[in-house]
């Protein structure tokens, strides 16, 4: 068997720790292993379970003042959680009975007694239908229009014999004479403290607050099947590669008519032959001749809605130039952005690999025009130019 870890080190506090100082240190290490944030968890519950032993002894002068002298062989004997909790002496029900005081304060309204229903601690249990997740491919046009798409999906879907009652023939859940349709039940019993009240999902009808008693045959009394169902997906325009839209009440429907789950939808962006994104705007690499870039030109651009831009060339463009057409880039997703994207149009001039003769004495006539030779101060320009991308 494992040694026992110190109180002290098990909440993070030292020696001299006021009691104020040492609720605090509780609330924080409980919260963080607590059940309901951790379900399934028997790591992080056998922590929840010493964090609790711990702070039995030592927000309790006595013991504190035996664990301080004698450690854990101080303990034996001394009842309460200290010397026997985390062996398995003490529940989950135990913790929450005798210190609610924190629980109720410092946790909020998540977190109780009633860690691992399916439902509220205050009221009858409301199921709810686990989430789907999707992958959905869009193209670059439909992300700019936004799009609709129907898709079958394999689902728990609502019995269509009980209508997601649970109950064989038409018949009701008659209501539970235990709890008398509450989902749960009071029980008082002794603590540390005295006497106190717990609020416990009755025992009869598991927090339903009713009983079928003729369950029915095609379910087995859950109210949902396993099945198949076309469902529309609305995706609004400008999401993005990797982004998640939730479809709300869309996914496996619940047991006994409790809360459909959602659909969660993963955008994958697909690659485009002629743009790049980068966020809202679009990325278009604009292919020069020679001439084009000496002597200017008109050119026609593409656009992701399908049309076409008409952009004057100046003469004399240099490759590497950006031109910037305003608006014509991606919108902003619904609440994330506002306005459009831009249309980046990056030049580049194509230099031929190969000439034949005739080009090759055209190209070398050229050479002796001062035009066509770079200067100095040509040279100081290409060079200010690329240092900024280093």
């Amino acid at each position: 068997m494992a040694a026992k870890r110190d109180y002290y080190e098990i909440l993070g506090v030292d020696r001299n720790v006021s009691d104020e100082d040492l609720k605090k240190a509780y609330k924080k290490v409980a919260l963080k292993y607590h059940p309901d944030r951790n379900p399934g968890d028997k790591e992080a519950e056998e922590k929840f379970k010493e964090a609790a032993e711990a702070y039995d002894v030592l927000h309790d002068p006595q013991k504190r003042q035996a664990y301080d002298r004698f450690g854990h062989d101080g303990l034996n004997g001394a009842g309460g959680f200290g010397g026997g909790f985390s062996g398995g002496g003490m529940n989950m029900e135990d913790i929450f009975s005798a210190f609610g005081d924190i629980f109720g304060s410092g946790f909020g309204g998540g977190f109780g007694s009633g860690f691992g229903r399916g439902g509220s601690q205050r009221g009858k249990r409301v199921y709810k239908g686990a989430d789907l997740r999707v992958r959905l491919s869009l193209t670059l046009e439909e992300i700019a229009t936004g799009v609709t798409r129907k898709i079958k999906v394999k689902k728990s879907i609502q019995c269509p014999d009980c209508h997601g009652s649970g109950a064989a023939n038409g018949a009701q859940p008659e209501t539970c004479s235990h709890c008398h349709g509450t989902g749960y039940v009071v029980t008082t019993r002794q603590s540390m403290f005295g006497m106190v009240q717990m609020q416990q999902e009755c025992p009869v009808c598991h927090g339903e607050g009713s009983i079928i008693k003729n369950k029915c045959k095609k379910c087995g009394g859950d109210g949902i099947i396993q099945g198949e169902e076309v469902v529309e997906l609305n995706i609004p325009a400008g999401v993005a590669d990797g982004m998640v839209i939730n479809i709300s009440g869309k996914g496996n429907a619940a047991p006994r008519n409790g809360v459909p789950g959602d659909i969660k939808v993963v955008i994958a962006e697909e690659p485009h032959n002629l743009f790049i994104r980068d966020e809202q705007d679009l990325i278009y690499n604009l292919l020069l001749s020679v001439n084009q870039a000496i002597l200017g030109d008109t050119v026609e651009i593409p656009l992701i809605s399908g049309s076409k831009a008409r952009v004057k060339i100046e003469p004399g463009t240099q490759p590497g130039k950006v031109l910037r057409l305003r608006g014509k880039g991606l919108p902003a997703i619904q609440g994330y952005g506002y306005g459009m994207g831009d249309l980046v149009v990056k030049i580049s001039v194509y230099i031929p690999e190969k000439v034949n003769d005739q080009e090759r004495k055209i190209i070398s006539e050229l050479q002796d025009h001062t035009n066509f030779t770079p200067t100095e101060n040509h040279r100081k320009k290409i060079f200010e130019k690329y240092k900024n991308y280093f």
